[in-house]
């Protein structure tokens, strides 16, 4: 058996849970007036999660599988610095 890595449908599986996960804040929108997303945050937050997950696979298929928690870590990191500069800039307050 290959590895899942290895198979180019791990990229119609990763597009699955995106958008599965994507449900998440698009049915909190329909329970609650306090989930404001519009079409622009959802294309943002797909693109990142596609995106840091297809760079994971491309990256995890040319390394040591050793290697691939370390690179896992690193892309999480950089995920969620990313998702909170976008949400609120926890970190660089640009509007002062």
């Amino acid at each position: 058996m290959k590895n899942i890595i290895s198979r180019n449908s791990i990229f119609a599986w990763l597009a699955l849970a995106t958008g599965i996960l994507l449900l998440i804040p698009f049915v909190a929108m329909q329970l609650s007036s306090q989930v404001q997303w519009s079409f622009g945050d959802f294309g943002a937050m797909g693109a990142l999660l596609f995106g840091t997950c297809s760079l994971y696979v491309l990256i995890a298929r040319r390394i040591k599988p050793q290697q691939r928690v370390f690179v896992g870590v690193v892309l999480a990191l950089a995920f969620f610095y990313i998702w909170s500069e976008l949400a609120v800039g926890v970190f660089l307050n640009l509007a002062d």
